[in-house]
């Protein structure tokens, strides 16, 4: 029969694990039932369907790496900033698969603006004022970062870089270096 104690933050918590096991796509409320050994209909007085589970795994993995970009980039700045934030990405990603595929995934824009999804933004811009960009170069170069930061941790964890040398970490490295001396030399329009 079912256990007790199940609550929504111990259901999330458990269905973010869930999530690195065996992906975020094969996260369903059905599945964490299976987990806590309970009936499914148990489950909906703390998550209202899946959508609502998901919501909450990715809202949690935002609020992690949040905190953890936070603390690394306390007292950096410039490329040792980039650097840092850049690797913070990467990391979870590495450590956390399934979170970090949740930290993807698209919120009405009512959870949008209630997670730490803003969070993230400032810090990307704190970054950038080292690099002194202003308006609009630097929701340009926000834009740009995550997308260099996500599509090579993507393909990493793909093992789209596994079948050739050099290492990819020495090509992270270079990405890293090089995402620098754009932003240093940034082009005018």
């Amino acid at each position: 029969m079912g256990r007790v104690g199940l609550t929504t933050e111990r259901l999330t918590q458990a269905g973010a694990e869930l999530a690195d096991e065996l992906g975020f796509d094969q996260v369903t409320v059905s599945e964490l039932a299976r987990r806590f050994d309970v009936k499914v209909a148990s489950l909906y007085s703390h998550v209202k369907n899946g959508h609502d589970l998901k919501t909450r795994i990715a809202l949690l993995a935002l609020e992690e790496l949040a905190d953890r970009a936070s603390e690394a980039l306390a007292g950096r700045a410039g490329k040792d900033a980039l650097t840092a934030f850049a690797n913070v990405y990467r990391d979870y990603a590495r450590e956390h698969p399934g979170r970090y595929a949740a930290a993807q995934f698209r919120l009405d824009p009512e959870a949008a603006a209630a997670s730490a999804g803003g969070r993230h933004s400032q810090m990307t811009r704190a970054i950038l004022r080292g690099y002194d960009l202003t308006e609009p170069d630097q929701t340009h170069a926000v834009r740009l970062l995550g997308s260099v930061f996500h599509g090579y941790v993507s393909l990493e964890l793909a093992g789209g870089f596994s079948h050739s040398a050099p290492d990819s970490e020495e090509s992270w490295s270079r990405t890293l270096d090089a995402l620098d001396a754009l932003l240093r030399n940034w082009p005018a329009p």
